[in-house]
């Protein structure tokens, strides 16, 4: 599989007290609410076409999402027709006083659609480099951050895992190999599959990763009944809390994790 890498300039970082950070993953499902199944048919449109009303939900969302200092953002557009041409990356780290955002475009249907995921940072990055994972149809990747200047950075590992059983297996087997070679890492994202299957558990078992949470379900938001957002971390890194909150701007709901930052992460 092919990846992009871009080498991002060196800036001071300033950390919270004591290295706690709050990390959440969320699928935002391109700014659109639902509230019952059938809105998937009567609001099908809206992942098409731009609607007024999308860009009042992603402001709320924006202000939700102002409190934490790592977000990772499962389907998001880049700015295409169905968005008004708005970045919604860009927009919410607009909104929430990000001053540090990355994306990564994962099928670019041109003025059509623009599907992405995103990372908003309180903290600068020193690498950032796009994966594309294996998938009979084209269309999915892996967005690495690196945040710290020491000898083991933080390394952020943002997915939209496929439908398909098959193409996650090989997914999460490619994405163990990158997991491998880095000490202190975050796996986050909309994985499309309950913490005990065996695509995570294969995950797991490859690279030591450890889930705190987590058997809350996080899909359908209205009435949840399928965990599907998932938050993984190295043993090295400590997880003080992890919560699920009941927010209503998309299908999915967010996921949060309070992570300690090790020393060795060379955050200050």
């Amino acid at each position: 599989m092919s990846e992009i890498i871009t080498e991002l300039p060196e800036q001071p970082i300033i950390t919270p007290s004591g290295h706690w950070i709050r990390v959440l993953s969320y699928n935002i499902q391109v700014g659109i609410s639902t509230g019952h199944y059938r809105h998937y048919v009567t609001n099908s449109w809206k992942h098409v076409l731009p609607y007024r009303n999308r860009k009042i939900n992603l402001q709320s969302i924006g202000n939700f999402i102002s409190d934490f200092d790592l977000v990772g953002l499962q389907e998001v557009d880049a700015g295409s027709l169905r968005t008004g041409f708005l970045n919604q990356t860009q927009f919410l780290a607009s909104v929430a006083e990000f001053p540090h955002w990355h994306q990564k475009t994962n099928r670019n249907l041109g003025k059509i659609a623009k599907h992405s995921m995103g990372l908003l940072s309180r903290f600068p990055a020193s690498l950032a480099r796009h994966h594309r994972l294996p998938s009979r149809i084209p269309g999915r990747g892996a967005l690495e951050v690196h945040i710290g200047h020491g000898e083991n950075p933080l390394v952020i590992i943002l997915l939209h895992l496929s439908l398909s059983k098959k193409a996650r297996m090989d997914q999460l087997e490619y994405i163990a190999g990158v997991v491998s070679t880095h000490k202190h890492v975050v796996v986050m994202g909309d994985m499309n599959c309950p913490p005990d299957s065996d695509e995570l558990c294969l995950l797991v078992e490859q690279t030591g990763l450890r889930e705190p949470l987590h058997y809350e379900h996080t899909y359908p938001s209205w009435n949840p009944s399928s965990s599907f957002d998932h938050i993984f971390v190295t043993p090295t890194l400590e997880v003080r809390e992890i919560k699920v909150y009941r927010r209503f701007f998309s299908d999915h709901l967010p996921v949060c994790a309070q992570i300690r930052i090790p020393d060795d992460v060379g955050l200050i």
